[in-house]
């Protein structure tokens, strides 16, 4: 049993063309570079939704608790990380 399947996808000719151009020059088929155009499209997004689901539940706890780390002791957890300095991060 096959674990792919095919799904259609209608293109201006313009953008066929670019498509066809691009994949000639690159020596890949067409179909290669829409798979590799959609995987990449979907990991982008999926990483946008799970920092976006990690701030609204940051936000949920800072709501609820009121407690946050000042940008001051933020910035110099940061700075002593660059400097190769193992701290814990901030409370």
């Amino acid at each position: 049993m096959s674990t792919t399947t095919s799904r259609g996808i209608k293109l201006d000719i313009h953008t066929q063309e670019r498509l066809q151009a691009l994949a000639q020059i690159r020596d890949r088929s067409p179909h290669y570079l829409m798979k590799t155009a959609i995987e990449n499209f979907l990991d982008r997004e999926e990483a946008y939704e799970r920092e976006k689901q990690e701030d609204q539940e940051r936000y949920e706890r800072y709501s609820l608790t009121g407690e946050a780390v000042s940008g001051q002791k933020a910035t110099a957890w940061l700075e002593s990380l660059a400097a190769g300095k193992k701290k814990r991060r901030p409370q």
